[in-house]
């Protein structure tokens, strides 16, 4: 009987989700329903904190460097073409970057929006390859709760946005910021990866936090006009205050971290300000969008002697 009826509950809420789901956007990789990508999320989420430690217990960890240097390189590609892509769809052409509603035409540069957002969707899949490195690389100190809470949260919640509304409008506003500090931060994932003589081009370190810090008060100031605006009749409301909430609190978190890291903890002992043997310094060293701490090349992480919090992510 229970099972009659929680099937159902579930066959209802299919043949719900599949006619709200805009037909635009159903015949894309993963669009077509939502268990399959739920699937895929909770085997990351097993494999990062259960699977993955135990096959790589009695392993040595992997060296990856040039794994590493391409697949950082793919991903500043990657988000770069997925800027360009919703500057040419419309932030950069028609976009009143105010109340932009969703677009439920079927004109060129719609479809060109649909396909910047999903393709924005699809990146959140290979960015699970992060934390595949940190288990094969044995850093397991690196996946914390909030690493892979955002890592299986975001392309779960930008499942159900780009279903509902798919066309853009200013909700999709965050998407492009967070795609284009990501080719700032992979950028830099890039030199630290290419080993110890890269390291004299990656002084502009303590930086990024205050670029993290920078998007997520864009977002934020910009999703925020929707409460002042006289009229904006945006299609899902609910998508709009989720994104805002997610913006403030990212604010809160990385100021925090600003506060504890080059505040407080500004004057370091004149000792550790000397570079060590591994390229790495033990200058404060900033959170960053794809939840992992900036890392020296070789997965030392260093802030006063001690992280600070966990890692946080863009997304």
């Amino acid at each position: 009987m229970v099972l009659e009826v929680a099937s159902n509950a579930l066959a209802k809420f299919y043949k719900f989700v599949d006619m709200r789901t805009d037909d635009r956007i159903k015949d894309y990789i993963l669009m077509q329903s939502p268990i399959l990508m739920t699937t895929i999320l909770v085997a990351y989420v097993f494999f990062s904190k259960y699977v993955g430690p135990q096959v790589m217990a009695n392993r040595k960890p992997l060296r990856l460097n040039k794994t590493m240097i391409v697949y950082n390189f793919t991903m500043v590609s990657f988000n770069g073409y997925i800027v360009y892509e919703f500057l040419l769809s419309g932030w950069g052409t028609t976009y009143t970057w105010r109340c932009d509603l969703v677009d439920t035409s079927s004109s060129p540069e719609t479809f060109r929006m649909i396909r910047a957002c999903w393709l924005f969707y699809i990146s959140k899949y290979f960015e699970l390859l992060d934390t595949v490195f940190f288990v094969l690389r044995k850093k397991q100190s690196q996946i914390t709760f909030l690493h892979v809470f955002h890592h299986s949260f975001m392309p779960w919640s930008w499942w159900w946005g780009i279903t509902l509304t798919p066309a853009g409008g200013m909700g999709c506003f965050h998407a492009m910021v967070n795609a284009a500090v990501h080719v700032i931060m992979y950028f830099y994932y890039l030199l630290s990866a290419a080993g110890p003589r890269f390291q004299k081009f990656l002084w502009w370190k303590k930086y990024m936090t205050a670029i993290q810090l920078t998007q997520f008060v864009l977002v934020s100031a910009h999703i925020s006009q929707y409460y002042f605006m006289e009229k904006c009749d945006y299609q899902v409301p609910m998508w709009i205050h989720l994104i805002w909430m997610h913006g403030v609190c990212f604010i809160i978190l990385f100021s925090n971290f600003w506060i504890q890291a080059y505040i407080k903890g500004k004057h370091l002992p004149a000792a550790e300000d000397k570079p060590k043997q591994n390229g790495s310094t033990s200058e404060p060293i900033a959170v960053v969008a794809n939840g992992k701490h900036l890392e020296n090349g070789n997965g030392h992480q260093h802030t006063n002697g001690k992280i600070l919090f966990g890692k946080v992510k863009e997304i």
